[in-house]
C-alpha cells in the first residue's frame, strides 16, 4: 500500500512503504517453530527406540544369567509375630526359580508394608546363595477402642489395626467416636506429669467427642476422674498435686469431677457420713 502526498502546487509527491519487517519476522518465527517441533518429534522417536533398544538387551541379559544359575532359591522372613506366613508370600508373589534380577524389591517392600501388622519393612536381594531377605518391623497395640459395641486394636500413632486381636494382658481401652484420633495428646499430658500413673488408667472413655472419663485401677470399682474440656494438662498438674499431699487418689473414692474451675467434687465409697464430710471439707478447702 502506498500514501501520495501532494502539496498545494502539486509540485512534489510522497510515495510512503508499509515496513515489511513486521511480516519477515512473523514468518521466520512460525518456520523456527514448525522445525522445533519436527526436532522433538524425530528425537523422541529415536530415544525411544533407542530405550526400546537398551531394554530388549537388558531383557537379554537378565535371561542368559537366570539360565547360568541366578534363580530365587529360598525367601527369608524375618521379624514376624503377628504376621502369617502366607500373608506375606501372598503378598511378594515369589517363587522358587524367579530370575533374580528380575525381582523388583521395591515393588515387595510396597506390597509388604499394605499388610495390616506391617509397620515398616525392608527388602533385599543376596546372591550366592540367591535369597530374598524381607525383614518387617510390626505394630503394637497401644489400646483397643470400642465403638458400636465393637472393638479394634490401636497402634502407637492411634490408627486402627484392621486385623483381629485378641487381648492376653490388660491394656487400656478407649471408647467413644473420636477417642482414637485424640489419645495420644491425652497420653501424653499424662505421661508427661508422671509415667506411673498412666499404668493406673484402665478405661479413657471420650464423651460426646469434646472431653475425656478416666477410670483408674479397675474397670468395675475403680475411680472415675471427669476431666474438662480445656486446660487438661493444668488441671491434672493440680489433681498430681492434690494426691502427693493428701493422697486424693488413694482414697476410698467413686467420682472425682474436676469439670468446675477453682473446685473439686468427689463422690466417696462407702464412708461414714462424718468421715465423708471431713474429707470433702478437706478437698474443697485445699482447691
Amino acid at each position: 500500500m502506498t500514501e501520495n502526498t501532494t502539496n498545494k502546487n502539486n509540485e512534489n509527491v510522497v510515495f510512503r512503504l508499509e515496513p515489511e519487517w513486521v511480516y519477515r519476522l512473523f514468518g521466520n518465527l512460525v518456520v523456527l517453530l514448525f522445525i522445533a517441533l519436527v526436532c522433538g518429534i524425530i528425537l523422541t522417536l529415536k530415544n525411544d527406540l533407542v530405550n526400546k533398544r537398551i531394554e530388549e538387551v537388558k531383557e537379554n541379559i537378565f535371561d542368559f544369567a537366570g539360565r547360568q544359575g541366578l534363580q530365587l532359591g529360598d525367601i527369608i522372613i524375618t521379624g514376624r509375630q503377628m504376621t502369617t506366613q502366607e500373608e506375606i508370600l501372598d503378598a511378594v508373589k515369589l517363587n522358587r526359580g524367579d530370575n533374580m534380577l528380575k525381582i523388583d524389591v521395591f515393588a515387595i517392600k510396597k506390597e509388604v508394608e499394605k499388610l495390616p501388622w506391617v509397620k515398616s519393612a525392608n527388602v533385599r536381594r543376596s546372591f550366592f546363595p540367591n535369597v530374598v531377605k524381607i525383614d518387617i518391623q510390626e505394630k503394637s497395640v497401644k489400646a483397643i477402642w470400642q465403638i458400636n459395641e465393637k472393638f479394634y486394636p490401636l497402634d502407637e500413632d492411634g490408627e486402627v489395626i484392621n486385623a483381629d486381636f485378641r487381648v492376653k494382658k490388660p491394656i487400656l481401652l478407649v471408647v467413644g467416636e473420636g477417642a482414637p484420633e485424640n489419645m495420644n495428646r491425652l497420653l501424653k499430658i499424662i505421661a508427661q506429669n508422671d509415667e506411673s500413673y498412666l499404668s493406673r488408667i484402665k478405661v479413657a472413655n471420650f464423651i460426646s467427642q469434646r472431653r475425656w472419663n478416666l477410670i483408674l485401677d479397675d474397670i468395675h470399682d475403680g475411680i472415675t476422674i471427669k476431666l474438662p474440656e480445656d486446660n487438661i494438662d493444668k488441671v491434672w498438674k493440680k489433681l498430681i498435686k492434690l494426691d502427693e499431699t493428701k493422697g486424693i487418689l488413694k482414697r476410698k473414692l467413686t467420682i472425682i469431677d474436676l469439670r468446675l474451675p477453682h473446685k473439686i467434687v468427689v463422690k466417696i465409697r462407702k464412708t461414714s457420713g462424718d468421715a465423708s464430710k471431713l474429707l470433702k471439707n478437706a478437698l474443697e478447702r485445699r482447691t
